[in-house]
């Protein structure tokens, strides 16, 4: 079993990181292997629209974006985690999201997600929805903790002194965990859920 994290922070030892290596401590102890893959420096740009993937089934632009898409193939899960920047993810790693989760081809279904966020003091609860929806159009499970998601620091060392902070971290790792068994125990014996073709309806009178 195997989870995949995306640290979103252009700080790679800053307080997501803090955050995801909590979450690590965890899965290490519950069996389950990770990959904690730093993206918040990479040059992404964002989604064209030129449809490409839909055709060859990976983005036009063959980037970490394709690289990240084919360890999401092999995960059983896949947290997100960003920095707050004016209540919202960091663009880079949004621009990432757009083009991974409209390329890819393979079924999502029963993954489990969860996404962190940071922050010196607010937007989290803004920033943590908006990763959240790209697990909820996606037919993946959302995996809470005890609270929303959130961690306060302007560093690591500011983060460790969030006691409740880092607790929601291990909370979170230790019910994805559960429900990352648990749906592998039901999809081994029900499968997975019957799926309708896809009624795509656009809002045009």
């Amino acid at each position: 079993m195997k989870i995949l994290l995306l640290n979103g922070s252009p700080k790679k030892d800053g307080t997501i990181a803090l955050a995801l290596s909590e979450m690590c401590k965890v899965f290490a102890e519950e069996g389950i292997e990770t990959e904690v893959i730093h993206i918040g420096k990479l040059a992404i740009r964002g989604c064209v629209a030129c449809g490409y993937c839909a055709e060859h089934g990976k983005c036009a632009f063959d980037d970490i974006v394709n690289e990240v898409a084919e360890k999401f193939r092999e995960a059983d899960g896949l947290v997100l985690g960003s920095p707050v920047y004016y209540a919202s993810a960091n663009a880079t790693l949004i621009a990432l999201l757009d083009r991974l989760f409209y390329s890819i081809q393979f079924d999502t279904t029963m993954k489990v997600g969860a996404s962190v966020c940071s922050a010196r003091r607010g937007g989290l609860t803004a920033t943590y929805d908006e990763l959240n929806k790209y697990f909820g159009i996606s037919g993946m499970p959302i995996a809470s903790g005890q609270y929303w998601n959130g961690i306060h620091g302007n560093s690591a060392e500011e983060a460790m002194q969030d006691e409740e902070g880092t607790q929601m971290m291990r909370t979170l790792a230790r019910n994805m965990a559960f429900l990352c068994k648990s749906i592998a125990l039901g999809k081994a014996q029900y499968g997975l859920p019957e799926k309708e073709r896809h009624a795509w309806t656009n809002f045009v009178r």
